[in-house]
């Protein structure tokens, strides 16, 4: 199943992705007459039950397709998949060949920071460059939605705790993120957190440490990877994590960036992020998230 959230008449609203359309999922269960969780927030925390009764909205959905409640993908405004995750955990230097480039010691344990909400932005939009920054980079990541409180789980069950997957922008102003040895700074500037466009949930991916993930420049490929050349897996990182605080349903754990950031190349060869950029990151089976640098 593929989630999102978009916007109309300046609401957020859910929608599933099927071959006809967008079906917005509270016009359809209203039309219908069924009852359906009307938030990502929802669904999440639904367990089983809202998955239940989502597929049989969909089903009706496209036995009696409606104009008035499946909408064409490109006439959409998409909002980030989580609106309001208590945590946002980003996960540094976790690709080796990243480290490599870098110049980086390879990571005995996962180096963990985080985001903010303020820094979420969607598939489709534009992202402010900060005046404080003109070394804006991009980081093409593997995003986990946590969908059950996870607790001290070792790593043999910690995917059972995984609502979805979805591909992000650590988006990270350079300048910022070295003033000092704390990086929040130059991670959570507004929009540095583009998510989507959609959530697929995580029985649609048998092995997230086994995806191609890339990341472009105006149709110029920057990274280009896989999953595999992860140092921690999706496992050990949600093991680790739940080890040191509870993860709790709609938590959001990016995973670490493959090598190809301007960053890593040498000073007279780096070329930042400006206004008019459109940078694009795509990952096996989970789309392409473009948003446009302004």
């Amino acid at each position: 199943m593929k989630l999102l959230q978009f916007i109309h008449a300046n609401q957020v609203k859910l929608g599933i992705k099927a071959e006809d359309g967008i079906i917005d999922i509270q016009a359809a269960s209203q039309a219908l007459g069924l009852t359906a969780p009307q938030s990502i927030d929802a669904v999440i925390g639904g367990g089983t039950e809202a998955r239940t009764q989502l597929e049989a909205v969909i089903k009706a959905a496209l036995e009696t397709p409606s104009p008035a409640y499946i909408y064409n993908e490109s006439t959409i405004s998409f909002a980030p998949v989580v609106s309001s995750p208590q945590k946002i955990i980003c996960v540094g230097l976790n690709y080796r060949k990243h480290a490599e480039e870098t110049k980086a010691e390879i990571p005995t344990s996962p180096i963990l920071f985080n985001k903010f909400a303020n820094a979420l932005a969607g598939h489709g939009g534009t992202v402010e460059l900060p005046l404080t920054s003109a070394e804006v980079d991009y980081e093409a990541e593997l995003a986990i939605i946590i969908g059950k409180p996870a607790k001290n789980v070792e790593e043999e069950a910690a995917l059972d705790y995984v609502f979805g997957y979805s591909c992000a922008n650590d988006l990270s102003a350079r300048n910022l993120q070295r003033r000092t040895s704390q990086w929040m700074l130059g991670k959570s500037c507004d929009g540095f957190a583009p998510i989507g466009p959609f959530i697929v949930t995580a029985d649609e991916i048998n092995d997230p440490d086994s995806l191609a993930i890339s990341c472009s420049v105006n149709g110029v490929q920057k990274q280009h990877s896989n999953t595999a050349d992860m140092i921690f897996s999706c496992r050990s990182i949600v093991s680790y994590i739940s080890k040191h605080m509870t993860l709790v349903p709609g938590d959001i754990i990016l995973t670490g960036t493959p090598e190809g950031v301007v960053i890593g190349y040498p000073k007279e060869q780096r070329v930042f992020l400006k206004s008019g950029d459109v940078v694009a990151v795509q990952i096996e089976r989970l789309g392409e998230l473009i948003v446009t640098m302004a």
